[in-house]
């Protein structure tokens, strides 16, 4: 080999290896960590960070308004507190790539004008993570806008449970955005824990959402996941509305002051596997039409299943309707199949299975003549056992031209299908004796 190209050729070498170590030095120089230690600043070492920088915060109180503008991870030591002092917003992030964790983040102003938050998510900080914070005392939790393909995952949200419910803001508030995922989130003490408005592909699991006024808030938002949240002593639940292509899945709603899960102007969408027990209402079914609702247990509510407003053509199947005060509450002009397939469960029927096929041989009919008396003359519950009700409820049956209107299924199990429905009796809003 010539000694001029043996020459270039380990000059060449030499200079993709330095080019290597410049490669490896730099990255160690953006993953660099810096520590701010009690009685320092974290903005200071926030303006000092680097794009990809950790910054650590030691154990202390820390009263400051931050602004993160670039990409880094916020990161608390043995949960440090941040005070926004009660004015703006405790955290605003106005980057991508953020990563904020293990801190108590609280005290942020109470203007809702400024929708002030204990994190506010700006637009276009998109893949912003959030988990294993304490979001205490803020007027806000967080509020997301514009922002795509953010996690918030095992933090504690709670609101100024001094307010009044209307002057709290949202535990998470959603807004105009995509394939968010809100997993594993413990929220109390707000207006609604959950607000979702315009935010599509998402994912809500594991969420646990409790003394507000709903567990969600949720409307024009599409194609997203509802999956093992429970929601108990709101005023509402699963509140879903204006919606379309909707998994709701595996989800408690218990205990809630009016309904357990709200479903009104929906379409498409799948709701099975759900318990709501102890509510006002069960479900609360208004303009719902090709949703298929399977596998639910209604138990113990003082209504199963409010229906009314035109909600048709929906696919009503192997759902277990327990002890119900009123099993269906029906608003309709004509009878309305459920269970023409497989059947579903009512505790209160009546009928029998001659054949043992374990479907019952007359069919089940929620609503009768009585039932629609009771509900415009209250009073008349009193009344309910007497002979003469009794009377009346016999006439209905025999002369059809004074039976009401009906949900009807022609298939009614003799059994439950849900062998564990029993451990939800009891479990209701607490009302003053």
């Amino acid at each position: 080999m010539p000694l001029n190209h043996a020459r270039r050729l380990r000059a060449l070498a030499a200079t993709l290896l330095l080019a290597v170590l410049g490669l490896v030095a730099g990255g160690d120089a953006q993953a660099a960590t810096l520590r701010v230690a009690a009685g320092e600043s974290i903005q200071a070492a926030i303006d000092r960070a680097r794009p990809g920088d950790v910054v650590e915060i030691e154990r202390a109180r820390y009263a400051e308004n931050l602004l993160i503008a670039q990409p880094l991870t916020l990161r608390g030591l043995d949960r440090p507190t941040i005070s926004g002092g009660f004015k703006g917003d405790t955290i605003r992030i106005t980057a991508e790539d953020v990563t904020i964790e293990g801190l108590i983040v609280t005290d942020s102003g109470d203007s809702l004008r400024d929708q002030n938050a204990g994190i506010y998510v700006f637009p276009g900080s998109h893949r912003t993570v959030v988990r294993n914070c304490d979001l205490a005392y803020n007027l806000f939790g967080l509020w997301i806008e514009k922002a795509n393909d953010v996690r918030i995952e095992g933090n504690l949200i709670t609101g100024k449970r001094d307010y009044q419910s209307s002057q709290r803001g949202n535990g998470i508030q959603l807004y105009n955005t995509h394939r968010a995922q809100i997993l594993g989130n413990n929220i109390s003490f707000v207006r609604d824990a959950l607000y979702v408005d315009v935010s599509h592909d998402a994912v809500f699991r594991a969420n646990r959402l409790h003394h507000s006024r709903y567990g969600t808030h949720y409307m024009n938002a599409y194609d997203n996941v509802w999956e093992g949240n429970d929601t108990w002593m709101n005023r509402g639940g699963l509140a879903l509305m204006e919606v379309r292509r909707l998994t709701v899945r595996n989800n408690r709603a218990w205990a809630n002051s009016d309904h357990g899960i709200m479903l009104r102007t929906i379409q498409d969408s799948t709701i099975e596997g759900n318990v709501v027990a102890g509510n006002q209402r069960g479900f609360f079914i208004y303009d719902a039409e090709y949703n298929t609702l399977r596998g639910n247990t209604v138990v113990d509510n003082v209504v199963g299943v409010h229906l009314w407003a035109g909600s048709k053509n929906n696919e009503v199947e192997g759902n277990d309707f327990i002890l119900n005060r009123e099993q269906v509450r029906y608003v309709g002009a004509r009878d309305l199949p459920w269970g023409e397939q497989a059947g579903n469960y009512w505790s209160n029927y009546l009928g029998w299975d001659r054949d043992g096929d374990g479907a019952g041989d007359v069919r089940y009919e929620a609503n009768d003549l009585v039932d629609r008396l009771s509900w415009r003359h209250p009073l008349m519950k009193l009344l309910l056992a007497s002979p003469a009700v009794q009377t009346l409820r016999l006439v209905g049956q025999q002369f059809p031209l004074l039976r009401a209107p009906s949900i009807v299924d022609p298939n009614p199990r003799m059994q439950p299908h849900n062998p564990d429905w029993s451990q939800w009796r009891g479990r209701h809003f607490p009302r003053p004796q």
